[in-house]
């Protein structure tokens, strides 16, 4: 199927949730804004970044108004790192339209992982004894993780979408849970979006490297962590 064809009727399918669910026009806009986002960013085009920045601001908003603070803060965070992805994107491209998909290195790795824990416990914490957040943890944890995949996306990472995935499975029930059915739908789309995108950003970066998995793989990631730069 063709690709715009198949955007226009997500888009479409989009709006339909959205009006038999009553949501918002700024519900609406966070979606449709989201969805085009990612979709072009699975894509790698570089017009991800601008329309992200719409997406982002309609979600600050939107997250105020139903007391996910963890989430409306995390736009804040999302705009610094889309403003310096959208940078981050267009250097050392060589010929290509954006920057080369890179692998994560071990120290990046184990740094992350250490650091997701802490500061979910310690930002559900403040939201818990701080506000009338709703679910404070959870919402920290997903925040939490989000802002790690959004830093990985940033620099072009391949982990990124192991991390957007599990934040999609997250967020479907959270705003489930929250009534805002037509986000929840949109993270199911998000969902099949983010396995795309790996599957692309994975070939992609298999013929950059002249690999076919296994150990392959493997030895070229190695060799990828030594050399890593931001």
């Amino acid at each position: 199927m063709n690709k715009p064809i198949t955007m226009a009727a997500l888009c479409l399918a989009m709006l339909a949730v959205a009006y038999f669910t009553s949501s918002t026009m700024l519900e609406m806009s966070a979606t449709i804004t989201g969805l085009l986002s990612v979709w072009l960013t699975a894509r790698e085009n570089i017009w991800a970044w601008p329309i992200g920045l719409i997406n982002v601001s309609c979600f600050f908003y939107m997250f105020w108004d139903v007391k996910l603070y963890a989430d409306m803060t995390l736009q804040v965070f999302f705009l610094i790192l889309s403003i310096y992805g959208w940078v981050v994107w267009l250097t050392k491209r060589g010929s290509g339209r954006v920057r080369p998909t890179r692998r994560i290195s071990r120290g990046l790795a184990i740094g992350l992982f250490m650091l997701l824990p802490l500061a979910t416990w310690g930002w559900g914490a403040w939201l818990a004894a701080y506000t009338d957040a709703s679910i404070p943890y959870l919402d920290a944890f997903i925040a939490t993780l989000s802002l790690i995949a959004q830093y990985l996306l940033s620099y072009k990472i391949l982990e990124n979408w192991y991390c957007w995935l599990l934040v999609d499975v997250l967020s479907v029930g959270m705003y489930a849970y929250k009534e805002l059915y037509a986000v929840a739908f949109l993270y199911v789309i998000f969902l099949v979006i983010a396995a795309a995108g790996l599957y692309s950003w994975r070939k992609q970066w298999r013929a950059s490297n002249g690999v076919n998995g296994g150990y392959g793989e493997i030895a070229a990631m190695h060799e990828g962590e030594i050399s890593y730069e931001r």
